[in-house]
């Protein structure tokens, strides 16, 4: 066990009367019990309409909740099973999560073809089978009920859905040809080299076309910070189990900055542990 000690605020780094008292009273919540005035349900003013109440509101959650019954489902059994598959068995898949210039190897399970989780992969990367808490929410975007089934263009104001991915590619194919000149495409940043290649051989179709790279959120002023401090225009790792204090100044090093998953891992040199770092 480490003997390191991390606090959430100045306020408990220091202890203070102010912070001791916020923590007594942090769950302190009373019932809205009218009429007691300190004595018991009994003795209240008025002690039968309080008890119904109560008494009412509990048979009504009761009731509710006994009702609240799952549908019943019937499994149907395969009638050409596919190979190396077994129902209810997961199967374990190596892939890439990226977001944001966050790339992190992470190991999917998929059970009956439907991915319930990741995890890091211990085997590849410099997270060293670290996954921050996007990383792992991330699954849930593949059952997101209200994401877009097909795309979507732009017509009179108005977004309109294409019914089809042929349909679509069709209207974008007209649209290039009636251009008839270079095209310019805009993207965030890409770290695929299968990606790279197929954008590549897209713009070659085109004379004078070119890939723009924009991210909404940049990293440029960290690669500035370090060419004027160390005069390389790099982005640092930064060794947290060293420090003895972590003082962070609106930046989210283990939930939504760069690199997350690295930053919560500690020295390289620490194999198969973790530490949690806190603001």
């Amino acid at each position: 066990m480490s003997d390191k000690k991390y606090w959430q605020s100045f306020g408990e780094r220091n202890n203070s009367e102010a912070f001791q008292k916020s923590t007594e009273d942090e769950f302190n919540e009373s019932l809205p019990l009218e009429g007691l005035d300190g004595k018991g349900l009994l003795d209240a003013k008025t002690p039968r309409r309080d008890f119904l109440k109560y008494l009412g509101f509990s048979t009504a959650a009761a009731t509710l909740a006994a009702s609240c019954e799952m549908p019943v489902r019937h499994v149907v059994p395969y009638l050409n099973k596919p190979e190396n598959t077994i129902p209810g068995v997961a199967d374990y898949y190596a892939t890439t999560y990226t977001i944001g210039g966050d790339v992190v190897p992470v190991v999917a399970k998929v059970r009956d073809g439907r991915p319930i989780k990741l995890e890091g992969n211990t085997l590849a990367g410099a997270s060293r089978g670290a996954a921050s808490a996007r990383v792992q929410a991330s699954v849930l975007d593949l059952y997101d009920t209200a994401r877009l089934r097909f795309p979507v263009q732009i017509a009179d104001g108005k977004a309109q859905e294409v019914s089809t991915f042929e349909a679509f590619d069709k209207l974008v194919g007209d649209a290039l040809a009636a251009a008839g000149g270079p095209v310019v495409l805009l993207t965030g940043t890409i770290t695929s080299p299968t990606t790279k290649q197929v954008i590549t051989e897209f713009l070659a179709k085109y004379s004078g076309s070119r890939h723009v790279q924009y991210d909404a959120d940049t990293y440029s002023g960290i690669l500035l910070a370090s060419e004027a401090s160390f005069g390389k225009r790099v982005i640092p790792s930064y060794r947290f189990d060293n420090a003895k204090v972590v003082v962070s100044l609106g930046a989210d090093f283990l939930g939504t900055g760069w690199r997350p998953s690295s930053s919560a891992r500690t020295s390289p040199r620490e194999e198969g542990s973790t530490r949690k770092t806190r603001r």
